[in-house]
Parts: structure tokens; C-alpha cells; sequence
């Protein structure tokens, strides 16, 4: 299983020995069922704590393990297919060659054919019982947990283009503003879960993402916004959390949807073969060296996308913890069917303490704002500023340093926010003439919202959105571009599930 940064709230293990208990397969009572009658996730408190007794417990240990690492990094696969239009039958299925599994054969001796052999003979299973009363035991095995040290083989140098020409921008005066009222909260509901099975979009069925996570949302172009998705799995995946075979680091699908009171349409994703979501930033998927590439924003200026994304060392041994090896950004010229990582954009993680490692960039007048946290979830926010033809130029950003717009190298950036903050999504609402800041605090236990006047504050307090106490394994909080001052449209990630859902907030 690869550790995640949605690990629910309440599970920091401080212990080196990880545990992996092996889920319920019954479906909870309240799991919500799609218009085709498939069950879906329900990730509210009221779905239940998971298993009464787990059936197995995994007791991990570490074990060193020699990894070369081939340099420089290969070419990321470009391959992409045309997504075939969709079935006038929203519950038909485009691929079930590939998506639906066959009928098992009967057995003519009348069983399963499916029952265990019984405890390997390795020593490695403790066994499992029925107590007195009937009740299982859970079966104990002890499991190597690969800890492996990347030792990296020179090769062929790589041909990188050259960087753009160094500018000194000036430091100007920024002073704070007055905060606005704090965001007046309404009613909160769940919409509708937006992938894997038993979603809307059926994305198990037409894309092969049956695990998936956080679906940050930008306006590509009028009328369209973008959607991308963290670490997904496939047909292989089973709750909880992320695991499986056929692992894609990101995906990214797209939506015309305009009426979000009922859930948001993904009609079409990027594909690298038929009904299979294509990963657009490529990872070496080698822990402690390159465990994966996570997008956190995106934005469109003219014909070019931008991306976002922080490339993961290694997750924690504390859920929702990791560490980063640096942020970046890529961009795209072809509508995000291809994505260039640029060499130049690169926000390096010096000794684990650079605040733009998780960023979240939005366009606005003559400039783009990056706000940013450290790696993991307990570091503060800080912004940065550069002008919108110079994006990945990074000697034009500015820090924001006590009350001035500073050249990027000259002083540390001082925090607008000291408060525990993960997951950033910010968006300037041209309406009201605020900026709107949601992030989970995991102090407050909550995916709250802020309000500004100005990029660098002064901030409002934060307004609750959700509580772990309803949504105990939720994380993200991803604001919809097509918001609006008074109705808030937000994505959800749940770790249990490992799916996205649609959230609404009436902004009174």
C-alpha cells in the first residue's frame, strides 16, 4: 500500500511498525447508489467506523533493499488515444472487454474453487481461530516493509534547454489590508461522489480510475475547466486507502458542466490507450528517491495550461506527513493531452523548509500569485508573485516579505499565515473583490475558508466548511472555479473510499 497524504486525521501512528487491517467487504448501509444502480462510497460518519474486527493484521518491519536509479530520467510516455464518444446509454459500459470481468466458470465439483490452501509453512502467519463464541481471531503475519536506497547510475547526458534570461524585478510596497468579515457559513451538503465505482461518472467503467484522489478544477477555456486527480489505481484497487497495480501518479479529465447543484460531469479524460486515463507527469515511483508527482493547481493564460505539483520522496511513517524533493511547474500547449516539466521552474527543498513545495497559482490582473506551504501538513503560508509572461522564469517572482514584494533570493518570504494549513486551493472572486483561501487545518480538525482583500492579508479567520467529526478520513478541499460570492462548489477527497466528491456551501 502507498502511504498518502489523505490518511484520516485521527490515525497519527508516532511508530515505526505499521499496521494494514484488511477491510470489511460488506457495504455499509448508507452507501449511496448511482442511476444505474451501482453502490457507491458514503464517507460521512454515519457509513460507520469500518470493520467491527479486522480479519488480518499486517505487522511490518523494515527491510534495506540496493536500488539503482538510472540516470537521467526516461522520457515520459506521450502515447495518447482519442476518447471514442461516450454511449447514448449513460449506463452502458464503453469497454466492458476491459472494464467488466468475465463470469467466473462453474466448478463441477460443486465449489468455490477460490478457498485457501491454508498458513504457508514459512512462519510468517500466526494462524487464525474461532473463539468460544464463535467470533474469528484476527490471523497476525509478519511482512518485510522494503525500505530501498536509491544508488544513482550515471548515463548519457540529457540536452536541457537553457534558462530563461535572470531579471531583477524591484521590491515594491505591498502593505497588508484590513481583514474582510470572516466568511459567513451556511449549510454544507455532499453533492455527489464524482469517481470510482458507484460515482456519477462511472470512472471505473470509462477510464479505469477506481481509486483517486483531491480534483483540483481550472478554467481552461470558456466553458471548460479541467480536472486533475492525484495518485489513481485501477481495476485492481480495493479500499481503503491507495493501492494497486496499475498506478498513475495523475490523470486529468475535463467538464462542461455549468449546473453543479446535481454533481459535476466529467466528459472526457486524457487516455493513453482505450478507457484507460493516461499519467501526464511521470514519476520514477522509487521510494526515497522519487515516490510519485502529485499535481496541487492549475491555470490557463491564453493557448497555455499550467501546472503545479510537488514531486514526493517519500510519504511518512505519520500519515500526513511526507517529504519533497522540490516543487514545480509544468505546462501544456496541446489542451493537456502532453505536459513539459520545466527544468528551470523548480522550487528546491532545502533541508525540508521551502515554503512553496505545495502551491497553489492563480492568475489575477498583471500578475500570478503562488501561495504556498512547506512539505506535510503542518507548515505555514507564504506568497509569491510574477508576472504573467514570465512564469517560469523564477528570478521574476517576488516574495511577500514584511509588507513588501521582494526578489526571489534576496530575504525568506514571511508567512500571511501562521496556522497549520494542507491542501491550498485559493481563488480570487472578481464579484466581491475578495480572495477566497480554503485548506484542511488538521488542528481544527476541519476544511475551513478564509477571506482577503489582498493576496498577503490580512486574512480572516477561518470558517469551518466540514468537520473530521462528519467526515472522518476527509482531506482536500479544492474550490470549483465557477463559485460564486454566495454559493461555494468544492471537491473532497475521502482516504477510506479514496475518491472525490462534489461539496456545497451556501456563503451567507
Amino acid at each position: 500500500m502507498h502511504r498518502r497524504i489523505g490518511a484520516p486525521l485521527c490515525t497519527l501512528l508516532l511508530a515505526v511498525t505499521s499496521f494494514a487491517i484488511a477491510p470489511s467487504a460488506t457495504a455499509a448501509p448508507s452507501d449511496p447508489v448511482n442511476a444505474c444502480g451501482e453502490t457507491g462510497f458514503d464517507p460521512s460518519s454515519a457509513a460507520g467506523a469500518g470493520p467491527a474486527l479486522p480479519g488480518n493484521i499486517d505487522i511490518r518491519y523494515p527491510w534495506p533493499q540496493i536500488v539503482t536509479v538510472p540516470l537521467p530520467d526516461p522520457a515520459p510516455d506521450q502515447t495518447r488515444v482519442p476518447q471514442e464518444p461516450l454511449p447514448s446509454d449513460p449506463c452502458a459500459d464503453p469497454c466492458p472487454d476491459l472494464t467488466d470481468p468475465a463470469p467466473e466458470p462453474p466448478d463441477g465439483d460443486g465449489s468455490s474453487g477460490s478457498e485457501s490452501s491454508g498458513p504457508s509453512s514459512s512462519g510468517s502467519s500466526f494462524g487464525s481461530s474461532l473463539g468460544s463464541n464463535g467470533s474469528s481471531v484476527p490471523r497476525f503475519s509478519i511482512t518485510p516493509d522494503i525500505e530501498p536506497i536509491p544508488i544513482p547510475i550515471p548515463g548519457p547526458p540529457q540536452e536541457v534547454p537553457p534558462a530563461p534570461a535572470p531579471v531583477s524585478p524591484p521590491v515594491e510596497s505591498a502593505p497588508q489590508a484590513a481583514a474582510p468579515s470572516t466568511p459567513d457559513v451556511g449549510t454544507t451538503r455532499l453533492v455527489a461522489q464524482l469517481t470510482g465505482p458507484g460515482s456519477i461518472n462511472r470512472t471505473d467503467k470509462r477510464w479505469q480510475v477506481n481509486g483517486t484522489d483531491l480534483g483540483i478544477t481550472w478554467e481552461t477555456k470558456p466553458g471548460q475547466v479541467a480536472i486533475a486527480f492525484g495518485d489513481t489505481f485501477g481495476s485492481d484497487w480495493t479500499p481503503p486507502g491507495a493501492n494497486g497495480e496499475d498506478w498513475r501518479s495523475n490523470v486529468l479529465g475535463y467538464s462542461a458542466d455549468r449546473d453543479l447543484s446535481d454533481g459535476l460531469t466529467i466528459d472526457s479524460m486524457v487516455q493513453d490507450s482505450r478507457c484507460h486515463a493516461a499519467e501526464l507527469l511521470s514519476s520514477r515511483k522509487i521510494k526515497n528517491w522519487e515516490t510519485t508527482t502529485i499535481p496541487t493547481s492549475g491555470f490557463a493564460l491564453g493557448d497555455r495550461q499550467y501546472m503545479s505539483y510537488m514531486s514526493v520522496r517519500r510519504w511518512s511513517v505519520v500519515p500526513g506527513l511526507w517529504y519533497t524533493n522540490h516543487g514545480g511547474i509544468a505546462y501544456s500547449d496541446d489542451d493537456g493531452q502532453t505536459w513539459t516539466k520545466d527544468p528551470h521552474a523548480l522550487w528546491e527543498n532545502l533541508f525540508g523548509l521551502n515554503n512553496f513545495q505545495v502551491a497553489s497559482m492563480v492568475p489575477a490582473g498583471d500578475h500570478v500569485y503562488m501561495f504556498g506551504t512547506p512539505n506535510g501538513r503542518l507548515g505555514t503560508v507564504a506568497v509569491a508573485r510574477v508576472p504573467k509572461d514570465q512564469v517560469l522564469n523564477k528570478t521574476a517572482y517576488q516574495y511577500w516579505v514584511d509588507g513588501e514584494w521582494t526578489p526571489v533570493g534576496e530575504k525568506w518570504p514571511t508567512p500571511i499565515l501562521y496556522d497549520t494549513a494542507a491542501e491550498l486551493s485559493v481563488r480570487y472572486d472578481a464579484t466581491s473583490g475578495l480572495w477566497q483561501m480554503s485548506y484542511l487545518d488538521i488542528v481544527a480538525g476541519a476544511i475551513v475558508l478564509r477571506y482577503a482583500s489582498s493576496p498577503q492579508g490580512e486574512w480572516t479567520k477561518g470558517a469551518p466548511l466540514v468537520r473530521s467529526s462528519d467526515y472522518p478520513a476527509m482531506y482536500g478541499g479544492f474550490i470549483h472555479p465557477w463559485s460564486t460570492e454566495n454559493d461555494l462548489y468544492f471537491t473532497m477527497s475521502e482516504w477510506d473510499s479514496y475518491n472525490v466528491y462534489l461539496m456545497h456551501t451556501t456563503l451567507r
